[in-house]
């Protein structure tokens, strides 16, 4: 999103128009606030009219995403490509992996019976909202934020949380320093266009601690400056930090500190105006939520067909018409776990003791082992 057109004028016009754009879908309080303060109510309307000019997105219908996707024999998925662990893709293979890529896998599972029939759009902190909001892919799940401003203002709807996070900063090892609180006068490295950029303002204005942001485009530029020296720290999603540990020079050389900056629920989300097709990704969410919880798993799925257990029953699609009712086959489940996996499939595949990361399940553990997952019933 060029930031350079802003329409003519004045330098002020052209300060504010940074500011607010890097702003606005964060927190739209805070660009109204900010710009009331700093510019003239004719600058607020020109500046206005830029951003809408500049993010040039043309609202897609809410329609009928299913019919759309079913006929094109494809699920174009908005992802991440340099997020190891939640969405990557290989130089070598081509071929994109992840915790959020295993979700877009199974939507196509339940919606076209093949977990392959996938299109994965790599997309930016600044990119993703524009593309889903025009129809460009039909799910964005892009460890994104649930928050109040996405869900309404910039037109989506939020399928049930994925995976639980907190906003952490990783500094160097030998830095001495044991807590955000260590790091008054610091740089910090951080990705433009996320929450994380206004956690950061809000955490440290909170402790009284002074620092110099350093802004990356995306995690690639954010990672490298770090990497580079550039920074005293680098501050994103506790999860993002542990896949970009793996890709430092000398992973050894860095710790990530135990704080926790701030909430982040992550999780798939769709365009408003469809509520069948964000049905649909809920339940496909639900469905992984449920395995989990009553054991059936991509290995041992077809040993509980036919049981007399009326929830097992009613998850794999024998009885009801759970399925039919968001015009789906009633096994739309089974196909999501023979071919992809429960939840504790999906999380142990990418981010399990056997992977690079080890990354406990804490509170994205089931509610029975003392995490926050609760599966909604299939009745």
């Amino acid at each position: 999103m060029a930031l350079v057109a802003c329409g003519g004028g004045e330098p002020e016009v052209v300060t504010e128009f940074v500011e607010v754009t890097r702003i606005v879908e964060v927190q739209g309080d805070t660009v109204t606030e900010t710009v009331t303060e700093t510019v003239t109510e004719t600058v607020v309307e020109t500046v206005t009219e830029t951003v809408t000019e500049q993010v040039a997105v043309t609202f897609a219908g809410g329609g009928d995403t299913l019919a759309q996707v079913q006929s094109r024999g494809v699920l174009n998925c908005g992802g991440n490509a340099n997020v190891p662990g939640f969405g990557y893709l290989d130089p070598d293979s081509g071929a994109f992996s992840g915790f959020d890529i295993d979700f877009c896998k199974a939507i196509a599972a339940a919606v076209l019976g093949d977990s392959e029939a996938v299109e994965v759009t790599p997309t930016t902190g600044q990119s993703r909202f524009p593309t889903l909001q025009s129809g460009e892919i039909d799910v964005l799940i892009r460890n994104t934020t649930w928050t109040s401003s996405r869900d309404t203002a910039l037109g989506f709807d939020f399928a049930p949380v994925t995976f639980y996070d907190g906003q952490g900063m990783m500094v160097r090892a030998d830095s001495g320093i044991t807590s955000i609180s260590d790091m008054d006068g610091a740089t910090v490295c951080v990705q433009s266009g996320t929450t994380t950029e206004k956690n950061l303002s809000d955490y440290m204005t909170a402790l009284g601690v002074t620092y110099t942001p350093l802004v990356g485009d995306d995690a690639v530029a954010t990672r490298d400056a770090y990497d580079s020296g550039a920074c005293d720290g680098f501050t994103t999603d506790k999860s993002g930090l542990v896949s970009q540990l793996i890709l430092l020079s000398d992973p050894t050389a860095h710790i990530i500190l135990e704080e926790d900056m701030s909430r982040e629920p992550l999780g798939p989300l769709t365009r408003h105006g469809d509520n069948n097709w964000n049905d649909i990704v809920s339940w496909v969410v639900q469905c992984t939520f449920n395995g989990e919880l009553l054991g059936i798993n991509q290995e041992n799925v077809d040993s509980f067909l036919g049981s007399d257990d009326p929830a097992v029953q009613n998850v794999l699609g024998e009885t009801g018409d759970h399925g039919q009712a968001m015009g789906l086959s009633n096994d739309f489940c089974y196909q999501v776990i023979s071919q992809v996996g429960n939840y504790a499939d999906i999380y142990d595949r990418n981010l399990g003791p056997d992977t690079p990361f080890n990354l406990a399940r804490a509170r994205n553990a089931l509610y029975t082992d003392g995490g926050v997952i609760y599966p909604i019933p299939f009745r």
